[in-house]
């Protein structure tokens, strides 16, 4: 492949990678646009946190019991074909719920299961989608495409979150009608994708192949501070499973409200992107990762004590900005420092540290929001997040002291 000019137009120039950004765009809006519904319904069929927080569980369990099969797959199949099988499984669920409205018979065993089925979906979509993102654009443009790639999600958050809002106030059915629009659109794109599946041979998995992931990650020492410094910071962090309470019960806003609060991380996550996306992080780039894990966990705190929806949505807004520059540089690691026969693996397992991290983290803070409260929960997560980071830095100090990406290592092949 030629290399392109390094001007950040370069990548509207590969049509593939163009085709799956859209592709993202859509199924992450129809996904979080049925989320919002959900977890609205969960919580006004049955009034309870610890529902709320058994959302986030119900979606964890997937993501641990997959991962090695999803990994394996992913590294010896057309990658294109698990992604159109994931969202398919987000069209299902969204038919689920608009069949159960039309009928009245929407309950709460109903919306466990749709999670279930969309939390299958997603343990499969996100570690392949991630490691086929290589793939598509030359090596010195991967940092910008990861970039391009957070801004489609994050893009797909703001809308999804306050599109869902708007529609479920003039008629839940819509809500889901709409979210079957957008999946079917997203198998569209990713079936016009054009890329080569992996080159390794499909042999019948072994012991040894299914763990290789793990045995990469366990050699290299930022790839594990990396993943791990997500794992416990999102646990302990995340306050997405309460924003319902937030909503309903301290700040008053409703449904509306809530999309507001859902989108806020986005809005930042998205104007930070977007920045990256022309002007990439290419020095410091261990401090600078370390100094946005510790503004994450202030804004957490701030966004928990808060009793103003106005400064909600400014910590909100500062709480995405910072992960995403968390999140471009740490993907970017994973991607540089990993051989491409092995990217479906290690993606499987960065992406299950990363969705078990928020699912079971949802559940953590819905457990502890039963017992204490959702303040309390939300404000303990903002404090073990900056703990996480001082303690990460201690024991990663090669991470800790990073300055620029090995580009070189973004071909590689393993022996």
């Amino acid at each position: 492949m030629t290399t392109p000019s390094t001007e950040s137009p370069g990548l509207l120039q590969q049509r593939s990678f163009v085709l799956f950004w859209f592709s993202r765009l859509t199924s992450t809006t129809g996904y979080q646009m049925l989320g919002l519904m959900i977890g609205w319904q969960v919580y006004e069929l049955t009034n309870s946190a610890f529902d709320l927080g058994l959302v986030g569980l119900i979606q964890f369990v997937p993501a641990v019991v997959l991962t090695l099969l999803i990994g394996h797959a992913a590294d010896r199949y057309d990658r294109r074909l698990i992604v159109r099988g994931a969202q398919a499984l987000y069209a299902l669920s969204a038919v689920l719920i608009v069949a159960a409205l039309l009928t009245g018979h929407l309950s709460r065993g109903l919306l466990f299961t749709v999670v279930f089925l969309m939390g299958c979906g997603r343990a499969f979509e996100l570690p392949t989608a991630h490691a086929l993102v290589p793939a598509l654009v030359p090596t010195p443009l991967l940092s910008r495409a990861v970039a391009a790639w957070t801004s489609a999600n994050q893009g797909a958050v703001i809308t999804g979150p306050a599109l869902g809002g708007l529609i479920y106030t003039l008629s839940p059915l819509g809500v889901g009608i709409v979210c079957i629009v957008f999946f079917v659109c997203a198998i569209v794109c990713v079936t016009l994708v054009e890329a080569k599946g992996p080159t390794a041979p499909r042999e019948p998995p072994t012991f040894s192949s299914v763990f290789a992931g793990f045995s990469y990650i366990r050699q290299s020492s930022r790839l594990l501070g990396v993943i791990t410094l997500d794992l416990f910071v999102v646990l302990l962090g995340g306050a997405t499973a309460l924003l319902p309470i937030f909503a309903k019960d301290i700040l008053a806003v409703g449904p509306i409200g809530l999309g507001l609060l859902r989108s806020a991380p986005a809005a930042g996550a998205l104007i930070t992107a977007a920045v990256l996306a022309r002007h990439p992080v290419e020095r410091h780039i261990g401090p600078i990762m370390f100094a946005v894990v510790a503004i994450f966990g202030i804004a957490t705190i701030v966004f928990a004590v808060s009793t103003s929806f106005a400064l909600s949505l400014a910590a909100l807004v500062m709480l995405g900005a910072s992960d995403a520059i968390s999140v471009v540089i740490r993907f970017t690691l994973v991607q540089i420092e990993t051989p491409e026969d092995k990217r479906g693996r290690v993606s499987a397992i960065n992406s299950l540290f990363v969705s078990s991290s928020n699912t079971f983290g949802e559940f953590e803070s819905g457990v502890v929001a039963a017992w204490l409260g959702a303040v309390p929960s939300v404000l303990i997560g903002g404090i073990g997040s900056l703990l996480v980071a001082a303690v990460w830095m201690l024991l990663f100090p090669d991470l800790r002291r990073l300055d620029r990406y090995n580009l070189a290592d973004g071909d590689k092949k393993s022996a």
